[in-house]
């Protein structure tokens, strides 16, 4: 396999079927994170018993509010701790890519979970905070903190750490940056409407759910390479090598997400003891 310098990348492109394959192993993880250790875990570390788990909910019997929060705790831990795994590896351009992928779509879920339970009063934070009063004051307040840590802790620190990816060549930054952005926004959105179809409580959870968490959650990744044009963003002098095809990501992502839907697409059934 053809090895380049890690200070001066290919100016073409990625391979963008091994990207959409980095995509789609990291939009399952993400999700077992949110939903099986989040809530799951907070289910079982409450006394709780675990019902059902499905790409789109988590039943558990005492549903508490801090199983509701439970998902996104989650996600803004392992958000932090991929963060950290991602700037740890020098090298191999995939497995940074793919630590930077759990990264984004953890830290943009935690950040659009507020966003989305403020403004629409539904979802994991609506639960968290129902009842409380006034109630107007704590949507507003979910709301708030949505805007802050989305737009302007999350997205803008998920760029930067892309920018070992994209090269010195300004002309070539933001056609980079959309391919490594875009391709798994739409890779995670489709996949997670996929198997959210086949969820056994209600084909309105495709919509405020495998929806709403991947195309309306992940949805910076849609645009912030936008926000390269501007001089917020200075080339990096340490610049990953190419993404290049690899066989062996495209046959992990072609299992993952094989089980992903069709084992947890219609959900899993936990007996009870």
């Amino acid at each position: 396999m053809r090895r380049m310098s890690a200070s001066s990348p290919d100016p073409t492109h990625p391979d963008l079927v091994t990207v959409a394959a980095i995509a789609i192993v990291a939009t399952v993880i993400a999700n077992l994170i949110h939903e099986g250790l989040g809530h799951g875990g907070m289910c079982v570390a409450t006394g709780g018993r675990p019902l059902v788990l499905s790409t789109v909910h988590f039943d558990c019997r005492a549903d508490t509010r801090l199983v509701a929060a439970g998902g996104t705790l989650a996600n803004l831990i392992f958000g932090a701790l991929f963060w950290i795994a991602s700037r740890a590896v020098k090298r191999s351009a995939s497995w940074r890519y793919f630590f930077w992928l759990l990264m984004t779509f953890n830290l943009l879920s935690a950040g659009g979970y507020f966003l989305f339970s403020g403004i629409g009063n539904i979802g994991d934070w609506a639960a968290v905070v129902a009842g409380w009063q006034p109630a107007w004051a704590w949507r507003v307040g979910l709301a708030a903190l949505g805007v802050v840590t989305y737009f302007f802790v999350f997205v803008p620190l998920s760029l930067r750490e892309l920018l070992p990816f994209l090269g010195n060549d300004v002309k070539l930054r933001v056609r980079r940056a959309r391919q490594l952005t875009v391709t798994p926004y739409l890779t995670a959105g489709v996949l997670s409407c996929v198997a959210g179809a086949l969820n056994p409580v209600s084909p309105l959870l495709i919509l405020i759910s495998a929806a709403a968490a991947s195309f309306g959650g992940n949805s910076g990744l849609a645009w912030m390479s936008n926000l390269l044009s501007g001089p917020r963003f200075p080339s990096t002098e340490f610049q990953m090598p190419e993404i290049e095809r690899s066989l062996g990501w495209i046959i992990a992502a072609v299992v993952v997400a094989t089980a992903f839907i069709a084992g947890l697409g219609p959900g899993v059934k936990f007996h009870p003891p």
